[in-house]
């Protein structure tokens, strides 16, 4: 059996989008969904529970992190593998068989995690990683591990010498698709509730290797991360993420903080340094919403571009819209103007198909999801910025 947990905090209509994608990854598998929500304020276990009566809610009232209500939700389970899942994120159809497989077949293998792409169809290098010692946080940090990708030194934290597209045995699996085997919670004790946001996956990760288990990258099915939902990559986060690497430091490489603290120091002054000259090079703003007219196309079956479209109507947004029914028939569409969006309807289409047309197509287009039946289009494609949702009420 798979216990899947989801730790939701103020993201409803992206985890709406998400459980719609779950509902179809678990068919033929036997499964179990609880979402643990940290005490959103937008409603979001009322709201959702009407939609998904066999997912188990569990409401806290306050919000207890992301380690703590993970290990709530785990501690409750009765799968023999558990996924630790975020709720920004959306499955393709054979990611759940493919992961069991991978563990059923493996012993030595304790967990797995997953190739991601964010919602634009970039590959995200957090899918693997290495674990971070002192000097492999600086060059993260300092941002030095982007201008040197591929280094097996430099990019040790996102073992950038690996490929993206192979099957690999790795150090770090990231929460945002975690399949762990209960075993191994139980033997590991979970997740360290001392890291409250960041960190936790990776001293998990950390304690899985320690117990003599492997963890394993599986690069042959991919998943959407949303990263703008949960992850913006400001000097909030720095801050959090430096401290996540102090706890870690701290209690694994203990003689080594004071060398660490003056290499994060000079790598977030490196870091501003690398982000003013980015941005007076690469200033590439998100697309604003203007008097100008939005090139859309919707793929899905007509019962579901027409509900599409009722959502949109709702935005003060002028669009011209393109409806087709068959992903293939987008280049077609393409060609006939160039669309600023493109809205894909998972109801006839599959996710997996929709997931690996994102990939081939351009970059600079905005992509966004619509389950059938759901009363919401959302999507991001930036981690730097929220994404949007238009939601018919």
């Amino acid at each position: 059996m798979l216990s899947i947990i989801i730790v939701n905090y103020n993201v409803k209509y992206f985890l709406e989008q998400c459980l719609y994608s779950v509902q179809r990854a678990i068919g033929g598998i036997h499964a179990e969904v609880i979402v643990v929500d940290n005490n959103s304020t937008d409603q979001s276990v009322a709201y959702l529970q009407k939609i998904f009566p066999w997912v188990i809610f569990v409401a806290n009232t306050e919000n207890t992190g992301y380690a703590k209500a993970n290990n709530q939700g785990w501690q409750m389970a009765a799968g023999e593998y558990v996924l630790f899942l975020n709720p920004d994120t959306v499955l393709g159809e054979d990611c759940l068989k493919a992961s069991i497989s991978v563990l059923q077949n493996n012993a030595q293998t304790g967990a797995l995690g997953i190739r991601m792409i964010d919602g634009a169809g970039r590959f995200l290098p957090e899918s693997k990683r290495g674990f971070p010692t002192p000097r492999t946080a600086f060059y993260k940090l300092s941002g030095l591990t982007k201008i040197f990708p591929h280094s097996k030194t430099i990019a040790r934290y996102y073992l950038g010498h690996l490929p993206e597209k192979s099957n690999n045995e790795i150090d770090v699996l990231t929460g945002a698709y975690m399949m762990v085997k209960k075993e191994v919670l139980q033997k590991t004790g979970g997740f360290d509730e001392r890291f409250f946001m960041y960190g936790e996956d990776i001293d998990l990760s950390y304690r899985i290797v320690q117990a003599g288990y492997k963890n394993y990258y599986l690069a042959s099915s991919s998943i959407i991360h949303f990263k703008g939902e949960s992850t913006k990559k400001d000097i909030v986060y720095t801050k959090l993420f430096y401290k996540a690497m102090r706890i870690f430091v701290e209690k694994y490489y203990g003689k080594e903080w004071g060398l660490f603290s003056v290499l994060i120091q000079l790598a977030i002054a490196l870091r501003g340094v690398l982000s003013f000259a980015g941005r007076l090079f690469l200033n590439r703003q998100p697309m604003q919403v203007t008097n100008k007219t939005i090139h859309t196309i919707i793929v899905g079956k007509p019962a579901e571009t027409q509900h599409a479209v009722e959502v949109l109507g709702l935005q003060p947004v002028k669009r011209d819209i393109i409806t087709v029914t068959d992903p293939r028939e987008i280049d077609a569409a393409m060609e006939l103007r160039k669309p600023g969006e493109i809205i894909f309807c998972a109801g006839t289409i599959c996710y997996k198909t929709i997931i690996d047309c994102i990939e081939d197509l351009p970059g600079n287009i905005d992509y966004k999801f619509y389950a059938a039946g759901s009363n919401c289009i959302v999507g991001s494609m930036s981690k730097r910025n929220s994404g949007e949702t238009v939601v018919l009420v």
